[in-house]
């Protein structure tokens, strides 16, 4: 079985390190603070190009590198000494441990994180050698998108393929939910986000659990 991972609400809460570290960088770029942001479920890059087309600047390749970098400086120093009162979630080590352990398991990401926000987050939390591969906001802005890259690296990973029916996304969103659905995989919601079990449930996740606690013996 594949199992595919978003980071925030799900595995770890970075008690807005990652929000302040946007906002600093769009000061830092642009002289202001831009757009008011809504973070659950989003990709990095529909984030940038939604704050460059409110300051009404073309979203180059160029432009979106230069304010990567600064928001992931920003991002790096927010995490070790900015006093945000981050954490991993409930049940989070004890079922990344049970899948690792698990012969039959591979594990990845699939997050809206750019590849090098979503590292700095799991080395700041210790969860990096759970997560050998995975898909990124760096790779496309449509979060639906994402998914077939997960099953192609997945497939390079372990040396063999998974089908939809072998495959689960976990997150908090309905974005997670739609992205599961959208290559035909499963989806167990977690309500420790800003969805509730009963918001995640009416989404149409597939199996929907308060904490991922209660998903140790889910496997």
């Amino acid at each position: 079985m594949l199992y595919l991972f978003d980071i925030d609400g799900t595995l770890v809460d970075t008690g807005g390190a990652g929000m302040a570290a946007l906002k600093e960088a769009t000061r830092e770029v642009f002289g202001d603070d831009g757009p008011p942001l809504d973070l659950a479920g989003s990709t990095d890059l529909g984030i940038v190009a939604n704050i460059h087309a409110h300051f009404e600047i073309a979203p180059t390749r160029e432009r979106i590198n230069a304010y990567f970098e600064v928001y992931h400086g920003r991002l790096e120093w927010n995490l070790s000494h900015g006093g945000f009162p981050g954490r991993v979630l409930h049940g989070v080590p004890e079922l990344l441990a049970g899948l690792s352990e698990h012969p039959g398991a591979t594990i990845g990401l699939l997050t809206g994180n750019m590849a090098g926000g979503a590292a700095a987050k799991m080395r700041h939390f210790g969860l990096t050698s759970h997560f050998p591969f995975g898909a990124y906001g760096c790779d496309h802005a449509d979060r639906n998108r994402l998914g077939p890259i997960a099953l192609e690296r997945a497939a390079r990973h372990a040396g063999m393929t998974f089908t939809a029916a072998e495959t689960w996304v976990i997150g908090d969103t309905p974005k997670d939910i739609a992205c599961a659905h959208a290559i035909g995989a499963r989806c167990l919601a977690v309500a420790t986000g800003q969805f509730s079990a009963v918001q995640l449930a009416d989404h149409g996740a597939d199996q929907v659990v308060e904490t991922l606690g209660q998903a140790i013996n889910w496997t």
